[in-house]
């Protein structure tokens, strides 16, 4: 019984029953994106910082302007762009890291464009939110893996949410609802990026590669990303 037990709950210090790897080194592995991500999200806020106080940069985008019109455009698809040799290469060091750090300029600029109509309450706000929401998911999972609880699940459910908020988005571009439309986006958004991190999370505890340590710090990331996005809109919208 003593060994069949064991046989059951996997190898000792396993992060999920029936865990059959060595948890040193998944634990490196997670630790290695972690130490990624952390290092993303600190050029974020380095980068919008510049973004939002140094001010010829949001003077120059609200000038509006043709040149401002084409580097905001530029700047917004950028990301894409930088994406795809990124997913072509994720496997290949040092290209991946290469196009790893110019993905995340891109979000970043963004990012920072998005946070210089808003009030330094309001970011600080979300940003402060996120930074709960976050940990406490991240808690959650670790604990909800290690019980034996699974969320592979949630894969389909939320790409289909994310989908549906994509023709929602499009939709009021072209046809505004106004602030209540705009409050109701953003929370749905947050929900959804909410159940990503969970999703994504679990992934990788359970199923990433070792050598995929780029794809999980991207997933993750833009997780972290969207969220702190869709409660900036929610707290923006109450603010106005």
């Amino acid at each position: 019984m003593g060994k069949g037990g064991d046989v059951e709950m996997g190898i000792p210090g396993a992060l999920y029953p029936n865990m059959m790897e060595s948890p040193q080194m998944r634990w490196a592995f997670i630790r290695k994106v972690y130490s990624i991500v952390t290092l993303q999200i600190l050029v974020t806020v380095a980068v919008s910082a510049v973004v939002v106080f140094y001010r010829p940069i949001p003077e120059f985008f609200q000038s509006r302007t043709t040149p401002a019109v084409a580097a905001l455009v530029l700047i917004t698809i950028s990301p894409f762009l930088v994406m795809l040799p990124m997913m072509f290469l994720r496997e290949r060091h040092p290209w991946n890291l290469i196009f790893l750090g110019l993905f995340t300029i891109c979000i970043s600029m963004v990012i920072g464009l998005a946070c210089v109509t808003r009030s330094g309450k309001v970011i600080i706000e979300a940003a402060a939110l996120t930074v709960v929401v976050v940990v406490g998911l991240t808690l959650y999972t670790f604990w909800a893996a290690k019980r034996g609880q699974d969320f592979n699940f949630l894969g389909p459910f939320l790409t289909a949410a994310l989908l549906v908020m994509m023709i929602y988005l499009i939709i009021q571009i072209f046809l505004p609802v106004g602030r209540v439309g705009t409050t109701i986006y953003g929370c749905l958004a947050a929900l959804v990026f909410a159940g990503f991190i969970i999703y994504d999370t679990d992934n990788l505890i359970k199923r990433h590669s070792y050598d995929e340590y780029v794809c999980a710090s991207i997933t993750l990331y833009l997780d972290i990303v969207n969220l702190f996005v869709s409660i900036l809109t929610v707290f923006s919208a109450a603010d106005s």
